[in-house]
């Protein structure tokens, strides 16, 4: 988390209008172009939705086109040196599409702090992915909220540096 908001008034509010359903609605028309325009500007140094949660920017082959596919991605750095990401869709009802190219092509590379790293994503399921969503939810308590809304269950996956 941003050391800036970490525990700060600013935090809980910006918690609180991620929760809603409003931005759930507009958030997904702005946000991830902002956030590569911004991450593109800098060279990978600053990634404006960073500034509330660490974030990083995801490039993943299309599951039908093959063709690369940048992301912006709220992350949960692990202290393995793993990165967590959740599929949350900001609460919507669809599974978001780079989940479905994670799937399908699990290679895959993100920027992290203006580095690129290649990794390797693999889908959380059973016992691991329930131990991992607790750790979501005391990491950003909106991702409860989001999924409370969807009949869905919203994907986590690992992504492992290769």
């Amino acid at each position: 988390m941003s050391p800036a908001i970490s525990g700060t008034p600013a935090l809980r509010l910006v918690q609180k209008v991620s929760s809603s359903r409003a931005f759930m609605k507009l958030a997904p028309l702005f946000l991830p172009a902002v956030d590569l325009a911004v991450h593109r500007l800098t060279r990978g140094k600053v990634q404006l939705s960073a500034q509330a949660l660490p974030g990083l920017v995801l490039t993943a082959r299309g599951a039908k086109s093959g063709l690369p596919r940048r992301t912006p991605l709220a992350c949960m750095p692990e202290t393995s040196g793993d990165w967590i990401v959740i599929g949350s869709n900001y609460g919507r009802p669809d599974h978001p599409l780079w989940t479905v190219n994670l799937l399908a092509h699990p290679d895959a590379e993100i920027n992290w702090r203006g580095r690129d790293i290649p990794v390797t994503a693999r889908l959380l399921e059973g016992e691991e992915r329930a131990r991992v969503w607790e750790e979501v939810l005391g990491f950003w308590p909106p991702y409860g909220l989001y999924q409370a809304r969807v009949e869905r269950e919203i994907r986590v996956f690992r992504l492992t540096p290769r």
